[in-house]
């Protein structure tokens, strides 16, 4: 636990917030495209591996839901996003899509060089694999 909550160089600060922060992240990038309520949770409140697990238990429904039921169509949505100085930033939901996508790349990379540095081995970055095309040709 010690090392889970230690204060680290780059990220959010260390593993368990950055477990956190990618769970929380991707959830909510997948409300705001729905027209959903955002997470608005702190991590002051989820400062365990176990609590950690069950949020991401709770959110990945939605979120494989959401990813599963893609479509070109899909690609070209407008999202209309209200900015702090009430300016209004648009993206299309692909180029969300892709920024979620190269922001847990980017955590994954992060997470292994601190899991190099307490002398564990990091998780794997491969995504050869892990299921995230539904439109494979049957052979």
């Amino acid at each position: 636990m010690e090392e889970l909550l230690r204060k680290r160089t780059g990220g959010v600060g260390g593993i368990l917030h950055t477990l956190f922060h990618i769970v929380d992240v991707e959830w909510s990038w997948v409300r705001v495209l729905q027209g959903k309520d955002d997470f608005q949770e702190s991590f002051e409140e989820y400062q365990s591996l176990e609590k950690i697990l069950q949020l991401d238990t709770k959110f990945q429904p939605e979120v494989r839901e959401f990813v599963r039921s893609w479509s070109v169509e899909k690609e070209n949505n407008i999202l209309y996003n209200p900015q702090p100085d009430e300016s209004i930033m648009t993206d299309t939901w692909g180029e969300v899509m892709r920024h979620m996508i190269a922001h847990e790349i980017h955590h994954i990379g992060q997470l292994s060089i601190w899991a190099r540095q307490i002398g564990k081995k990091p998780v794997s970055a491969n995504l050869i694999g892990r299921e995230l095309s539904h439109t494979l040709p049957k052979i």
